[in-house]
């Protein structure tokens, strides 16, 4: 039998707690209405979408795909926040391939472009995770992070009151070698282009310390650290950068499988940092990829499946998870209160 075709069933007996609604109203802070991350919500009707909210108990969307470009930007504001501007907000994004035209002018044009969009009804910033691997300047250089030519793109979300969503680096497995020992061999053996080995590409530490960097210099700025502050594997470094700031805040989006395998850290985690995790799942909108997230975070159960198939080989893992049991006043900070201070 080869390891592909290895999917052992646990024999445990364990508990398996249903959670139909969530203890609090949510808000999503993180997530996408376009193909291919949303499942196409923008060509479905919007009925079903909200059909989706009310049967989780979700009071608000943010949708990060404006990032993808302006006109899709437009588009999303139309068919969403004019037509729900309580229910949606929706976050704008920087078109680099400019850079290597502009030149040493990209910045400043930058800057305006996010004032721009501002105007139109955007309510954030998103910075994917091209940024730090494939970002390029006039000259063909790598961009860093913390390029300080871009001071004028951060101090403008800044002064525009514009929370910054930023994926940079993560997972660590995506930056070391493809061999016997890398615990995400399964998922980058089926997607070789989510592998970023050093060289060519920076390594994984210089990334996340740039990342640091950045978040320090621009302490009026409010930067949102996508999927646990891009360091799910290292709660004690996301906590270190949480408690030495006042801007830093991080998502839990895609990494309940990281979170769930840890759950005394995780826990405890959760805890220290109550006031600055906003809750997101980054899967597309539907109740049951809801309720799975409710399990994770309400429920005491041992030991399940963080995908929808068990039986399927997992998808970020061959492990599985933990419910966390948080207290209320925990979460009821993680499912809204905090996404409600920072995405206003």
């Amino acid at each position: 039998m080869e390891l592909k075709d290895y999917r052992p069933l646990p024999q445990l007996v364990t508990q398996t707690t249903r959670i139909e609604k969530p203890r609090f109203p949510v808000i999503d802070a993180h997530n996408h209405l376009a193909a291919p991350y949303g499942g196409a919500w923008d060509e479905k009707p919007l009925s079903e979408l909200l059909d989706v909210f009310d049967e989780a108990n979700l009071r608000k969307f943010v949708d990060l795909d404006g990032g993808w470009g302006e006109t899709l930007l437009q588009k999303h504001l139309d068919l969403f926040k004019a037509k729900e501007p309580d229910r949606f907000q929706i976050f704008g994004g920087v078109d680099w391939a400019q850079w290597q035209t502009l030149g040493a002018k990209f910045p400043e044009w930058a800057a305006k472009r996010l004032e721009v969009q501002k105007g139109w009804g955007a309510q954030g910033l998103k910075i994917w995770k091209p940024f730090g691997l494939n970002v390029r300047d006039e000259k063909d250089e790598l961009v860093k992070i913390d390029d300080p030519r871009l001071n004028p793109l951060w101090q403008a979300a800044g002064e525009l009151g514009l929370p910054v969503m930023i994926h940079i680096a993560d997972p660590v497995a995506f930056f070391t070698p493809l061999d016997e020992r890398n615990e995400r061999w399964d998922e980058l053996s089926a997607h070789p282009e989510a592998h970023f080995p050093s060289p060519p590409f920076p390594t994984f530490d210089a990334l996340i310390s740039a990342f640091a960097n950045l978040v320090t210099r621009h302490s009026s700025t409010t930067f949102i650290g996508a999927h646990v502050g891009c360091y799910a594997e290292n709660l004690g470094w996301v906590t270190s950068l949480i408690q030495r700031t006042q801007n830093f805040y991080v998502d839990i989006s895609a990494r309940i499988p990281e979170l769930g395998r840890q759950p005394y850290s995780a826990q405890r985690f959760f805890i220290e940092n109550q006031d600055r995790i906003l809750f997101g799942t980054d899967h597309p909108a539907n109740a049951e990829t809801y309720r799975a997230h409710y399990r994770f975070l309400e429920s005491a159960d041992e030991y399940f499946a963080y995908d929808a198939d068990p039986e399927a080989v997992p998808g970020q893992g061959r492990w599985r998870i933990y419910g966390l049991h948080l207290p209320e006043n925990v979460l009821k900070k993680v499912y809204f209160k905090n996404a409600a201070k920072v995405l206003k």
